[in-house]
């Protein structure tokens, strides 16, 4: 079990969930963000962090200026007084871009590097603008249901890559945070290459680092549909992948359903506009993740599936009734 040993000694359990850019934004709708779903995956990390008090209220933590006028919690914040310090479950959240940063990336061609063209430098900092703008709301949405949670982009950190790999990252950072007891929301980001300039490093890629680091007791994808399927789920027939089980080299085979071939493959689609390869990235990501002994769930976000997800429950036992993927390193 893995836990972390906080300035105040409390023992949390660490968990990492990334959120997929097409589950919080209208993936096909420029810079859009799809509210209901932000409200209720964050309520649903709320009560999965606060599952073990016995504290009712929500202490929102967005103090700024928001459209209609300012937060109401100005005026309670004296209630922060009688608040008594909680012991919760810990959380690293990282978070896609879907209509956000991935339309910038793709006009400008920043995932293929060329920082010394105008072009590309201009979609750098553009690709940068709107990730971070996503960023920020995931964050004040988060605060809205009284979650600790600090922005940290990933560029900002000094994260970089070379020939798209992961070169430097600063993963201490994100270990100090959660030691004072916050939450680090980390995201998809335009960040530099050594080779190439530049690139865009994923929140997929950004999670199987920090999983190697942290050994997180399981992760969480929540996405826009159920699961892993063995074709684009809006096809016909298509069928959910219920579990996954991943081998010591790296490959993989379908465990449930039960196909006619040992070995199942997936087909997968990506959108023109996707620079960070979608699902495909996904299952890689997750892969590597089983492969160190941790469990991955990849669920559909803002169901009852994505709460039972959340809250751990499945390490113990997968309901025959709940919806998603499950992909685990069988030995």
């Amino acid at each position: 079990m893995t836990k972390w040993d906080t300035k105040d000694h409390v023992l949390m359990i660490m968990c990492e969930f990334i959120i997929g850019g097409a589950a919080i934004t209208c993936k096909n709708e420029f810079e859009k963000i799809n509210e209901d779903n932000l409200v209720t995956v964050s309520s649903q990390l709320r009560e999965t962090m606060m599952s073990a008090s016995s504290s009712e209220s929500v202490l929102e933590m967005d103090w700024s200026k928001r459209p209609g006028g300012i937060s109401e919690t100005l005026n309670r914040v004296d209630d922060f007084n009688q608040q008594e310090i909680l012991d919760y479950n810990s959380f690293v959240v990282i978070h896609g871009a879907g209509s956000f940063g991935h339309f910038q990336a793709s006009k400008s061609g920043v995932h293929k590097g060329g920082l010394n063209q105008p072009l590309v430098k201009a979609g750098f900092v553009a690709t940068r603008i709107s990730v971070t703008s996503l960023n920020l709301e995931i964050v004040r949405a988060l605060a809205r249901e009284g979650i600790p949670s600090v922005a940290m982009s990933p560029f900002s950190c000094g994260w970089s890559t070379c020939e798209r790999n992961i070169a430097s990252a600063d993963v201490s950072t994100v270990v100090e945070a959660l030691d004072s007891g916050f939450v680090p929301v980390l995201h998809g980001d335009a960040v530099l290459d050594e080779s190439l300039g530049c690139t865009i490093l994923s929140g997929d890629v950004i999670i199987s680092h920090l999983a190697a680091h942290l050994k997180p007791q399981y992760v969480v994808f929540l996405t826009d549909v159920f699961g892993v399927y063995d074709r684009p789920p809006a096809e016909p027939n298509a069928v959910l992948l219920r579990e996954i089980a991943v081998r010591e080299d790296g490959s993989w085979s379908v465990v449930k359903p039960s196909f006619e071939g040992a070995d199942k493959q997936v087909e997968i689609s990506v959108a023109s506009h996707d620079t960070t390869g979608g699902m495909v990235t996904k299952i890689s990501e997750a892969a590597m993740i089983a492969k160190l002994g941790i469990d991955v769930y990849i669920v559909k976000a803002a169901t009852e599936h994505s709460l039972t997800a959340l809250s751990g429950t499945l390490r113990e036992k997968i309901p025959e009734d709940w919806l998603g993927t499950v992909i685990r390193y069988v030995p």
